[in-house]
């Protein structure tokens, strides 16, 4: 186990020390409605994972109670994403629905004992009843129905004598509670709709707030893991436990922060509209965040699992940067796969003094990957590179083929440009080269100095594949719907050619195609008529980002070949940077590497530090917008200083405003170079909490999306996240994210 616990390894402990439990039982909850994306991954991780390190056990168990959304085909989406991360429940899978005798016997029980009622108000009445933050509520006129009619109507109910929405059952605990939550809380509602499981047995369902912490204490769970969200909830978990007087041990609900990671949405609801709409293909689409399409695009469990490790366990939310997650699965792939070679864009070059043909024995891995493993690389006159790996007339910088300046093959020989052919419109069709048979890698003797190596295929022997290049699924950072869908997340090349040992011998799934990525061999699509590969991450550097960094990147001990893609050995005293700022400052690996490895950044952030002690979100604002403005000028050259970054962070942590207005507030700061808390008074910038100014907007946007409304009432619970994402729209981003979702969970439920 980790030595570093988080902060719910250490309140398992104190329980385990304090006799509160005997054995440490956790359970992994999943609403079968969709497959599992990758913030149920760090769920998985977290609930399995403590349960193994304190040698207890773990229930997979799924949470039935809503008939018109759920579906076998998410269960066992669910079942293969737990498995396929290497972790197994305890016994067989449960169902919530296994204890609906049980759940409802409980109901039955708190009838009795004047604690709940059945409620005939409308929905609206509801949600009127129910007050503001501000101002009480007022219980219903139903709540003083005696406790034989009360029993009567619920039995009713579950016979399905009433339509739907017609009555509910409620607790009755306090309409002026402060937590809302609390106002007497809906335990049942009526659903005539066919179960998955149970069938058509019933015509009431429990709401999760009833069912939940009921199924933990069915089950002996001892710790309810869940996300912030469930924060107001803990009050009802705990309220129905205590007052049923169930015997201990009983459960106890603790939160932790969800994932939220930019240019991604974890929203089931837009998820489901992605799928159902045809925006991707299907729920296992490679450019997807589910555990679906992150296994077809090629990623591995133990690069998910990493980077649920890396980005820890915290109590407040914040977003990941997508880049963590694509550096686990580089360093992942990096010492496991096999290097070879594909040729995307094909150009094709005829040595004109080479003859014959030969075999040249080729390494799968670099000289520092501890593995061992080759193959026959057929080599022969004619033979296909990129087309970008030539060029007349290249930039400074550009290292491959010109007219003027030769190139080694990968493994093989050096060549040199003697003639360019090119159609009547002026495109390069072939190039006509020369070759030195001195200079074989390995074994040159011909002193000719090239400062890069390409990939090729030889002609002949090549085999055409079909490769699929996968971007971003969304342009922006904060994607909030389908407008904001990247038309370029997605290139297909038909046409490309792979050395033929990928194909033949089939050493390896999962291949570093050189200098152009890490590949899958698509487990649904691949056949021997038509291999396909999904691309699943780029390498990290290119010859051109490598440029741009080229004044300040150290320069690397001499080699005799420079080659594109290799990333230069840091420093001893970038390393030391590195480990200060990981092992220290808790930063990310992807953003501690960028930092340690350039100068100005890290000389601006250690200032930015120095006047505020926020490290991750310093590191995370300069390595993404500071680190872009300086690309294109010097730090004297900029608008604005470390401090005043510093002062921008500090609005953020204070909830001055929120991170959306922070971009704002950056871009004026680099456009007119006015202090953060200048722009933020003058633009009126500041975050709104008052739940005074929050409700008429929440009013409104209500009023104008009745179909929404309609949907959510009938059971859509989804469509919360709409109306939230609504509210913060009409607002500029100035609401208060928090304060906007529990008010719009008031007026709607």
């Amino acid at each position: 186990m980790n030595e570093k616990k988080d902060f719910l390894r250490t309140i398992v402990e104190e329980d385990l020390k304090s006799g509160k439990c005997k054995e440490v039982v956790t359970r992994f909850p999943p609403e079968p409605n969709g497959f599992p994306h990758i913030g149920h991954a760090k769920s998985i991780a977290l609930n399995f994972g403590i349960a193994r390190d304190y040698n207890g056990h773990c229930n997979l168990r799924m949470d039935d109670t809503n008939p018109t959304t759920e579906d076998t085909k998410y269960v066992e989406a669910l079942k293969d994403a737990v498995h396929w991360l290497g972790f197994e429940w305890e016994g067989s899978v449960r169902y919530t629905s296994d204890y609906f005798p049980q759940i409802y016997a409980y109901a039955i029980q708190l009838i009795k004992m004047g604690k709940a009622y059945v409620d005939s108000l409308t929905e609206e009445e509801i949600r009127e009843y129910r007050g503001t933050v501000t101002q009480a509520g007022k219980r219903s006129k139903y709540a003083q129905r005696s406790i034989e009619e009360n029993l009567d109507l619920f039995e009713r109910m579950k016979r399905g004598e009433f339509k739907d929405g017609e009555h509910v059952l409620r607790a009755k605990i306090d309409m002026s509670a402060a937590n809302m939550k609390m106002r007497d809380p809906l335990m049942y509602r009526i659903r005539h709709a066919e179960h998955f499981r149970a069938g058509n047995e019933w015509a009431v369902y429990p709401m999760y707030d009833f069912a939940h912490c009921l199924s933990d204490y069915i089950e002996g769970v001892s710790h309810s893991i869940c996300t912030l969200e469930f924060e107001n909830n803990r009050d009802i978990y705990d309220w129905v436990l205590e007052t049923l007087e169930l015997e201990p041990p009983r459960p106890y609900q603790h939160e932790f922060a969800r994932l939220g990671m930019n240019y991604t949405v974890m929203s089931k609801r837009k998820l489901l509209e992605l799928v159902e709409g045809k925006y991707v293909n299907g729920w296992d689409d490679p450019r997807l965040p589910t555990i679906a399409g992150y296994k077809r695009r090629g990623y591995t469990p133990e690069s998910i699992l990493t980077f649920c490790e890396q980005i820890g366990v915290a109590k407040a939310n914040s977003m990941v940067d997508v880049s963590q997650l694509e550096f686990c699965i580089r360093d992942d792939l990096n010492t496991k796969v096999p290097r070879v070679m594909c040729v995307l864009d094909p150009i094709k070059v005829t040595i004109e003094n080479y003859e014959g043909s030969e075999e040249i024995d080729a390494s799968y891995y670099p000289h520092d990957v501890p593995k061992e493993g080759s193959r026959k690389l057929p080599f022969s006159r004619e033979i296909y590179i990129e087309r970008n790996d030539f060029m007349e007339n290249p930039p400074k910088g550009y290292f491959r083929l010109t007219p003027e300046q030769p190139v080694r093959l990968k493994h093989a020989y050096i060549i040199a440009c003697k003639e360019v052919v090119k159609d009547e419109n002026g495109n390069v069709l072939e190039i006509k080269a020369t070759y030195y048979p001195e200079s074989k890698s390995g074994s040159d003797t011909s002193g000719i100095k090239v400062k890069s190596a390409i990939h090729w295929v030889s002609a002949a022997e090549a085999k055409e594949v079909e490769v699929r290049l996968y971007d971003r699924l969304y342009s922006a950072e904060a994607p909030e719907g389908i407008e904001d869908l990247n038309p370029d997340s997605l290139h297909i090349v038909s046409n490309a050619l792979i050395e033929p040992a990928v194909i033949t011998q089939k050493c390896d799934e999962r291949f570093q195609f050189e200098r152009q990525g890490y590949f899958y061999a698509d487990p649904v699509d691949y056949s021997d008529e038509k291999p396909v590969f999904n691309k699943i991450v780029g390498l990290k550097d290119s010859w051109n980002k490598k440029s741009k960094k080229a004044e300040q990147a150290p320069k690397a001990p001499a080699k005799k070949e420079q080659i594109d893609g290799e990333v230069v050995p840091m420093t001893e005293a970038q390393e030391a940077l590195y480990a200060k700022y990981t092992n220290t400052l808790g930063l990310n690996t992807e953003v501690a590497n960028t930092l340690a490895r350039d100068a100005q950044l890290s000389d601006f952030f250690e200032e930015a530090l120095s006047a505020y002690n926020s490290p991750v979100n310093l590191a995370n604002i300069i390595t993404n917008d500071v680190a872009r403005e300086l690309k294109q000028m010097e730090v004297s050259a900029l608008k604005f200083t470390a401090k005043e970054i510093a002062s921008l962070v500090k609005l953020i942590d204070d909830a001055t405003i929120s991170s959306k207005i922070a971009k704002q507030v950056f871009e004026e700061m680099v456009k007119s170079g006015e202090r953060p808390e200048q722009i933020v008074e003058d633009k009126g910038l500041v975050q709104i909490s008052d739940p005074a100014q929050i409700l008429p907007i929440i009013e409104e946007v209500i009023a104008n999306n009745p179909d929404n409304v309609a949907k959510f009432k009938a059971g859509n619970n989804k469509l919360l996240g709409f109306f939230v994402g609504q509210v913060l729209k009409a607002t500029g981003g100035k609401a208060n994210p928090q304060v906007v979702n529990e008010l719009v969970s008031n007026q709607l439920y």
